[in-house]
């Protein structure tokens, strides 16, 4: 991997993306830590260090969430929105329609994504602003309605900002920009989670040592077991058939197509994060209610649906989560009767299958099997700090933020972004030629 970044650098026009990809992703980290006034940031921060909840969405902003920056809600809305999108093309038939044109009706349909974040923006803003308002712990001052209404513009412009750089980085840099802003968000808390743990253990002694080295060797098989599964591919035999042209032969030959074992990727853990946020954000917003049946619901969803430490009903609904996303995003991006249709007109056919519907099923049959040990392979990956605070009783020793849904985002978005730089390579090395 090295050498090929290596020799990526050597290209004048793959360096000058990779530079424009890091400059970039150094502006959002400095927009992290650019503080909205008004705010006490260190009760803020001992909050945030308190509630797991609030943990969970302060990934998607990078650590800003926390420091109430100008970049506070992240590239939250947007990710709400891509989901309101992708359920309403399954929804309404002319955005279904719309989505089978192609590149023009993917641009239109990114286009509306983007103006769905924007109010979204704004809705999730105010919101964590009362949130952070009802827990009188002296975490928000005493606002005026222009400076309350100007924190939620700049929260919200500061959204509408960081989803322009991430559709900067996936147009103009090297991987996909929105995955390359939530996984520098984790990669850059890691270091004071890390550090906890070591403060946390350091004067256990022995079994202490033991729970750091076992958590080491953990985190090595789960980033060997994701890699394993990401690389992993069916491939499903195509052949050509031989077409006349004149006196010449034209075609033939055989291929294979790839099926990935993953085809998802880390889509549905982002989506499922976005859902297990909001229990635990309900509860804490309406458990100070002054009417109580409506406050003992609101300590009941916290309870039942606890992250730290994890309940059995918030590990089932997690893995759940995971799973049903997984077959939902393989169905919007794997379309078993276009393929199908498409290996057809260009000749092709599965040895064994007939063209056109049979082969449409077949398809489907063996994505639908994949899917399944895909699905379960990420749900597993995903509640596994989960199962192991359970066995453990609740005494927590994996902190979920650098469980096994982080590290699967870290590992996924390095290859992701790894296999376009090799795209790019090879597209370069044939115009050359």
């Amino acid at each position: 991997m090295w050498n090929k970044i290596v020799q990526a650098f050597k290209i004048k026009d793959l360096r000058n993306r990779i530079l424009f990809t890091i400059l970039l992703l150094l502006m959002i980290r400095i927009l992290s830590h650019i503080p909205i006034p008004g705010i006490d940031v260190d009760k803020l921060q001992l909050f945030f260090t308190r509630s797991k909840g609030l943990g969970l969405l302060d990934i998607f902003s990078g650590g800003a969430m926390k420091n109430f920056s100008i970049a506070m809600m992240g590239v939250g809305p947007y990710i709400n929105a891509s989901i309101i999108m992708q359920l309403l093309t399954h929804v309404v038939p002319s955005l279904e329609a719309l989505q089978k044109e192609g590149e023009d009706g993917r641009k239109k349909i990114n286009q509306w994504t983007r103006w769905i974040s924007v109010p979204l923006a704004f809705l999730q803003s105010y919101g964590m602003i009362m949130l952070l308002r009802s827990q009188g712990q002296g975490l928000v001052g005493d606002l005026g309605i222009g400076q309350f209404l100007s924190v939620i513009l700049i929260t919200a412009t500061g959204t509408v900002l960081l989803m322009w750089l991430g559709e900067l980085i996936t147009e103009k840099g090297i991987g996909n920009g929105i995955s390359l802003i939530i996984a520098l968000g984790i990669i850059a808390g890691m270091p004071s989670i890390v550090q906890s743990l070591w403060v946390a253990n350091q004067g256990t002694g022995v079994s202490g040592i033991i729970s750091i080295a076992g958590l080491i060797i953990l985190s090595i098989i789960v980033i060997v077991s994701i890699i394993y599964t990401n690389e992993g591919n069916r491939l499903i035999p195509v052949s050509y058939a031989r077409r006349v042209q004149g006196n010449r032969l034209y075609g033939g030959g055989d291929t294979q197509l790839p099926l990935k074992l993953n085809t998802a990727g880390v889509i549905p853990i982002i989506f499922a994060l976005s859902f297990m946020i909001f229990p635990n954000m309900i509860s804490q917003f309406l458990s100070n209610a002054r009417t109580p049946w409506l406050a003992h619901a609101a300590k009941w969803v916290g309870s039942t649906f606890s992250i730290s430490p994890p309940t059995i009903w918030y590990t089932l609904l997690y893995f759940v989560l995971v799973v049903a996303f997984t077959f939902f995003y393989t169905s919007v991006i794997f379309n078993p009767k276009e393929i199908s249709e498409n290996i057809q007109k260009q000749g092709g056919f599965v040895p064994g299958i007939r063209p056109g519907n049979e082969t449409s099923k077949y398809l489907g049959f063996i994505i639908l099997r994949l899917t399944f040990s895909g699905a379960l392979f990420l749900g597993i990956i995903a509640v596994l700090p989960n199962i192991v605070d359970l066995i453990k009783s609740g005494h927590q020793s994996v902190d979920t933020l650098i469980g096994g849904t982080s590290i699967l985002i870290i590992v996924s978005v390095i290859l992701e972004t790894y296999r376009q730089l090799q795209a790019q390579m090879i597209m370069r090395s044939y115009e050359d030629y």
